[in-house]
């Protein structure tokens, strides 16, 4: 096992240069001229353009800039906006209510989201799985902003039950309404994803061998059969963290969240691209690891699978 961690470490670490220095290039090199609005409705002033061009290496070679900002990034120093913010401290403030949003939308897709795709993948054919099938088919179709929109509408507008935003530094308790709507198409395919699973297993030999063992019900379905039904689940789940975290600019422009989405966006309308190269690293960073603890859950969920 501590083998395959550290190839895993290893093969991770060329994915994590190609697509950093992919973000780097496309948010530095692409844009154009990055002093453009940075004065108002005046040109810059030249002296500033110089000493910005200067503080941010703007005038060496794309790869030479690139491994300076890494440089950086490994000494903890992330960069700082054109008018002087640090991006570290931007980020450090947002991330936490982000990442307590995120983890409460993957609470409630997997949680919801498991429970329908279990139960209407041992039953079968009926009443709860057309219910289902309606349900997951209906937040499908719906864009995660009317989602949140609506229930801002009817849970905080007509009927009180919340704030229509969030505070400054909000509680858990604040962000489970945003997180249900964040989390919605998530858990619809969740439902969908864990349904057909379950279906397809159970018909499989090794249930049938554990039901004829004599086996009890109960520890053929939590031992067996979800055991293993789960894993493609789990794959879901593991990237979708990372993803909830970067998708949340419209939930959190909805409940008036400031987390990464909201940083993202005004660096995106501001173009302060240290801001939004400093973000995507992050998610990348958060990406890989959420694959490696995937990939060795795997292990635990599935004896099958060993690591040499």
């Amino acid at each position: 096992m501590i083998r395959y961690v550290l190839r895993r470490l290893l093969q991770l670490i060329p994915v994590f240069f190609g697509t950093t220095f992919l973000i780097y290039t496309l948010v530095w090199a692409v844009p154009g001229d990055p002093f453009s609005g940075k004065c108002g409705q005046q040109a810059c002033p030249q002296a500033y353009i110089d000493l910005m061009t200067e503080k941010f290496h703007l005038n060496d070679n794309l790869i030479v800039q690139y491994f300076k900002y890494l440089g950086s990034l490994f000494t903890g120093d992330w960069g700082e906006t054109f008018n002087g913010s640090s991006v570290g401290e931007l980020i450090a403030n947002s991330y936490p209510i982000t990442l307590r949003l995120a983890l409460i939308a993957v609470l409630i897709e997997a949680v919801i989201g498991l429970t329908a795709g279990v139960l209407t993948g041992l039953r079968g054919k009926g009443f709860l799985d057309n219910l289902v099938l309606v349900s997951t088919t209906f937040l499908i179709s719906l864009p995660v902003f009317v989602t949140a929109i609506v229930l801002q509408i009817v849970l905080g507008t007509e009927f009180g039950i919340i704030d229509a935003s969030v505070s400054d530094d909000p509680s858990f308790g604040e962000l489970i309404v945003p997180g249900i709507a964040l989390g919605s198409l998530s858990m619809a395919y969740i439902a969908r994803l864990t349904r057909t699973s379950i279906a397809e297993n159970r018909h499989s030999d090794y249930i049938r061998t554990a039901i004829a063992k004599g086996q009890p019900n109960s520890r053929v379905i939590g031992i067996h059969l979800l055991r293993n039904s789960v894993i493609p689940v789990l794959t879901f789940l593991g990237t979708d963290l990372g993803a909830l975290m970067g998708g949340a600019i419209v939930t959190e422009g909805v409940f008036n969240i400031n987390g990464l989405g909201g940083l993202i966006f005004r660096g995106i309308q501001n173009r302060e691209s240290a801001t939004v190269v400093g973000v995507v690293v992050l998610l990348v960073l958060v990406y890989l690891l959420m694959s490696l603890i995937v990939d060795l859950l795997y292990a635990v969920l599935d004896p099958r699978i060993r690591y040499d």
